[in-house]
Formats: C-alpha cells, sequence, structure tokens
C-alpha cells in the first residue's frame, strides 16, 4: 500500500484528488494539507511514501516544501507550465511534475512510478530542464563524481539527455540488467535519490553542456 499526502491550497482539488487516490485499492492518503508549512510538519509525522505538491501557496510555496522534506518523494502538481517551476521544483528534491490537467489515468500511473523509485520526467519537461541548465555555467562541485568509471560517465550522459532504461540498452547494446546496475552505481556513487537527481548532478557538474 502506498500512502500519499495532498498538499494543495484549494480544498475542491483536495477532496478529489482524495477521491480519485483512494479508489485505487494499491494507494491511501493518510492526509491532507492546504499550505506548505502545514505540509512539512505533516510530512515530517505522517511520514507518507508520496507527496502530490502543489507549487504556488500561501505561506509557503511548494518548492520551498520540497526542499525542506526528508523522506517522501515529491510529484508536484501545477496549472503553470513554466521553466521556472519545473527547473525549481527538480531543484529542490521533486521526483516529477505533472500538470493538474493531467488525465486521471496518468496521475494515478504517476504516483505509482514516483513510489517505485523512479523520477517522472516526460520528454518536454526534460527537454526544457537541460534548456535551462545549459544556459547556466557549471557552479557546483558533485561529490563523487571522480569516482565513476568511464562506462558510468557514458550512462550518466545518456540519462541526462532524458532516454529511458531501454533506450540506454540499445544505445550501448548492453542488458537490461547491465544498465539497472550502472544506474544503481551512479545513484550511489552521486548520493542522488533519483534520474532527476541524475540529471541535475551531470549539468551542475559541467559534466554535460
Amino acid at each position: 500500500m502506498t500512502s500519499v499526502l495532498i498538499v494543495d491550497d484549494q480544498a475542491l482539488l483536495r477532496a478529489s484528488f482524495r477521491l480519485l487516490v483512494d479508489s485505487e485499492p494499491d494507494l491511501t492518503v493518510v492526509g491532507e494539507a492546504g499550505t506548505g508549512s502545514e505540509a512539512v510538519s505533516l510530512a515530517s509525522s505522517l511520514a507518507p511514501d508520496v507527496v502530490l505538491m502543489d507549487i504556488r501557496m500561501p505561506e509557503m510555496d511548494g518548492i520551498e516544501a520540497t526542499r525542506l522534506m526528508n523522506g517522501p518523494r515529491v510529484l508536484v502538481l501545477t496549472t503553470f507550465n513554466l521553466d521556472e517551476y519545473v527547473f525549481g521544483a527538480l531543484r529542490a528534491g521533486a521526483s516529477g511534475f505533472l500538470l493538474k490537467d493531467t488525465p486521471p489515468g496518468e496521475l494515478l500511473a504517476a504516483i505509482r512510478v514516483v513510489a517505485s523509485g523512479e523520477s517522472l520526467l516526460s520528454p518536454p519537461v526534460t527537454r526544457r530542464l537541460i534548456s535551462e541548465f545549459v544556459r547556466q555555467p557549471a557552479s557546483m562541485v558533485v561529490s563523487g563524481l571522480e569516482r565513476l568509471t568511464e562506462r558510468e560517465k557514458e550512462v550518466l550522459l545518456l540519462v541526462a539527455r532524458g532516454l529511458s532504461n531501454s533506450e540506454i540498452m540499445a544505445e550501448l547494446h548492453v542488458s537490461t540488467g547491465t544498465v539497472k546496475t550502472h544506474i544503481g552505481n551512479l545513484l550511489s556513487k552521486l548520493h542522488a535519490r533519483d534520474r532527476a537527481q541524475l540529471v541535475i548532478a551531470a549539468y551542475e557538474s559541467g559534466l554535460v553542456g
């Protein structure tokens, strides 16, 4: 059972999301929050697996609330399809980004994807994220980069381009298990939670530009 915390400043939307999530046998809503600060508090006390996070809220926005959370995986939902929100949310530690007009079935699938440990970056979101990083100079020293093998760096470059495991497998002519092993090594060595953070590490370190 995957536990979900719903965060949105509109009570009607929270109720709609609750009905949708609770209709699934493997998902359950454990709480609701109407502000960012309330979300941080509830995430600490309820320890949900996934947080559905709104961006624009009173007291504290969703990006800052995401940054302050330690543990749950955050799936950002917003009506604003703008680069600054995608960039800010993912840098804060979000594992996925969806618009609120996403079909119900896709939203439920997204919760499961994020809960399983994967990141959720659609190709358009990945392209916007990459474009934002390309416009900025590398400004961070990423811990663990020096420990990567040449093959792991190659895989990291492909992840940063937005390729899926199956696409990386085809590109490098290796098995699915080999790709998963490399991804696991990258996550461990770079202290990254998911693929979204691997993309960020690749660009902020200057490995990709």
